[in-house]
């Protein structure tokens, strides 16, 4: 194999047998939960990196069922996203994410840099609660609920939040264990096709956990809860700070 072959072939890992497909990402009736809740500003302080900026100390905690993804199969997610601004650009810095699928673990941090690992999340209807619940091992770590579909939610409102960049913090070691990527990389959804969104009464609980440690953002106060459906296209991302360049500020 020639080095212009490897040059053409590289874009994953292993070389021979990707672990995931090129994209684009093409997701249908992704389903999400996502309950945003109040917490301790000292604690977000210790984890939103700068430039990153937080207004309010709020937290979504998302639990999210992909039945149909290209490339990546049939998967649940949950984790925190936490609403940021950089600059006046609002959107929200992916704190924590855990799911129970081999590709888009590797693909979301090899190429986003998705904070992945793997673990057991689920989202399910059980009688009139949307449930969502994560495990880590033989330990529950999260648990969400709302009523199932209580109140419909404008769609502009959703397709407005949908539409708001994400930010990652991209970290790839090089061969002696020193940082060789460290970017702050922004990314979107697009082509998104709502299918409904809907709200009601929700609460949360977290537990603490030494490799899982999404109660280290504690839950305060339940503010809100949105259910919604949408087919939709996850693009690639950008880079917008390169913290090695920028090594000499503080």
């Amino acid at each position: 194999m020639t080095p212009a072959e490897i040059r053409a072939r590289a874009f994953a890992m292993p070389l021979t047998s990707p672990s995931y497909p090129m994209g684009p990402y093409r997701f249908v009736n992704r389903e999400y939960l996502i309950i945003t809740y109040r917490t301790d500003p000292d604690a977000l302080r210790r984890v939103v990196p700068k430039p990153l900026q937080f207004d309010e100390p709020l937290v979504k905690y998302e639990f999210i069922r992909m039945p149909d993804s290209t490339g990546f199969g049939d998967y649940t997610e949950s984790g925190q996203v936490i609403p940021v601004r950089l600059g006046d650009q609002h959107g929200g810095y992916v704190h924590a994410m855990f799911l129970d699928d081999d590709p888009p673990i590797a693909g979301g941090r090899e190429l986003w840099g998705f904070p992945k690992k793997l673990a057991q999340p689920s989202l399910r209807v059980e009688r009139d609660t949307l449930l969502g619940t994560l495990d880590y091992g033989p330990v529950r770590v999260a648990t969400g609920s709302m009523g199932y579909k209580h109140r419909a939610l404008p769609a502009a409102t959703l397709r407005a939040a949908l539409a708001e960049p994400g930010f990652l913090l991209k970290i790839i070691p090089h061969v002696d264990g020193s940082p060789r990527i460290c970017e702050l990389v922004r990314y979107r959804l697009s082509d998104i096709v709502l299918k409904g969104g809907w709200t009601g009464p929700a609460a949360l609980e977290l537990a603490p956990h030494a490799l899982a440690p999404v109660a280290d953002l504690p839950v305060r106060e339940v503010v809100s809860a949105t259910h919604l459906i949408a087919d939709l296209t996850l693009d690639l991302g950008e880079v917008v700070h390169d913290y090695i360049a920028a090594r000499d500020t503080p």
